[in-house]
């Protein structure tokens, strides 16, 4: 499953959740937690659950929901239902695996069998986030660089340093639970530049995407996520010269050493493109 952009769009804005998978992310989440006052929760509930209930309403991107941290039972009465279309549910600052654990009971309760997205914006999440992606309902975990620099008392830079090891620490216990792992959000909307550069960043520290607050950044960040076409070519290439050689030793191509790592790689690469490994390209290895 792709999750090159993760699309946040307002609980109480039935229009903007409506258009949101026609932005092209891979994910679009429903927001009931930050992007709806205290005072609108139950007219944003109601909107939710509105358009999951919507029969005219079946993207081709995952939806998900993120529920409030302290009334997250009631947000699951209100979009938690028979005809929703709910494929994912996100859970803000995430702290523990009993955590994760507790949302999963939850929504077995109300015979929702659906993953969970874990928000690690915290001092303690962060710490903790290899336990939370290893928590069985644990999908994907998402990096929350603002609340956690306010968590810390830490002051946000442009570039980035206060929350690197963070950033890092994510996506090493994501990894290492087999499970996706999301970047934070960038929150000038207007500098493309810079998010093309943060999101290439991002990937290359070895996340699969990274969250969206405004439609426009969507495409930016599908793009950076998205290998070349030179890049899939050279995969295939590696895969192929590796399936040649019985998957054993080393080898090379274009003229480079391959082993394992590099193999790797060129299994990632395809599996970002949305190819098997099996599909071969027209160039020959050396």
């Amino acid at each position: 499953m792709t999750r090159r952009s993760v699309l946040f769009s307002p609980g109480d804005r039935p229009k903007l959740m409506r258009k949101a998978p026609g932005t092209g992310a891979d994910v679009v989440v429903f927001d009931l937690e930050d992007a709806v006052a205290p005072g609108e929760k139950e007219a944003g509930r109601a909107a939710v659950r509105a358009v999951l209930t919507d029969p005219a309403f079946d993207p081709d991107c995952e939806v998900c929901v993120r529920v409030s941290t302290h009334q997250t039972g009631a947000d699951l009465d209100a979009v938690v239902a028979t005809d929703a279309r709910l494929d994912a549910v996100m859970l803000p600052k995430a702290e523990s695996a009993d955590q994760v654990d507790t949302l999963a009971a939850m929504l077995a309760e109300r015979d929702a069998d659906v993953p969970v997205f874990a928000l690690c914006e915290t001092a303690t999440g962060v710490l903790h986030a290899e336990a939370i992606a290893g928590a069985e309902a644990t999908t994907a975990v998402a990096f929350g660089a603002e609340d956690l620099s306010a968590d810390i008392g830490a002051n946000r830079t442009d570039e980035g340093t206060e929350v690197l090891y963070a950033r890092e620490h994510v996506v090493l216990a994501a990894s290492a639970a087999g499970v996706d792992a999301v970047d934070t959000v960038f929150t000038d909307i207007e500098d493309t530049d810079r998010l093309a550069e943060e999101t290439a960043f991002a990937r290359d520290l070895g996340y699969d995407g990274k969250m969206a607050i405004h439609p426009v950044q969507v495409p930016v960040m599908n793009e950076a996520f998205t290998p070349t076409d030179e890049q899939v070519a050279w995969a295939r290439r590696v895969l192929d010269a590796r399936d040649d050689h019985g998957g054993e030793g080393v080898f090379r191509v274009d003229g480079e050493m391959v082993d394992a790592p590099l193999i790797t790689r060129a299994e990632t690469v395809l599996a970002r493109a949305g190819e098997t490994n099996g599909e071969t390209g027209d160039d020959d290895a050396e």
